[in-house]
């Protein structure tokens, strides 16, 4: 079964930084585009980053400067760099590959 799992998230206060990392199963992965995506509270679930097979990456605008993606095809794994991290970076961040959502980390940062 193909499966997007997800770890890093924790708690930090503002200025800190996490590490994402979404473990994909499955060889495919390799060739397809990646994403981290994240909903906060009463929000709706919007775009952080992606990178494409060949490391094309997009940022949102709220992130630039800020967050890093990064893939390793060697073992079918993307990051998520997260630095100078806000209380607005609060959420749960999900992988997002082919259509298939992981189950989410929650990441929260605090003033």
């Amino acid at each position: 079964q193909v499966r997007l799992v997800e770890s890093g998230g924790g708690s930090v206060q503002g200025g800190g930084s996490l590490r994402l990392s979404c473990a994909a199963s499955g060889s495919i992965f390799s060739l397809n585009a990646m994403g981290w995506y994240r909903q906060a509270p009463g929000k709706q679930r919007e775009l952080v980053a992606t990178i494409t097979s060949g490391g094309s990456t997009n940022y949102a605008d709220s992130v630039k400067g800020r967050f890093t993606i990064s893939r390793e095809h060697a073992k079918n794994t993307v990051f998520l760099q997260m630095n100078s991290l806000r209380p607005e970076d609060t959420a749960v961040y999900y992988c997002h590959c082919l259509g298939i959502w992981g189950q989410g980390t929650q990441v929260t940062v605090s003033s």
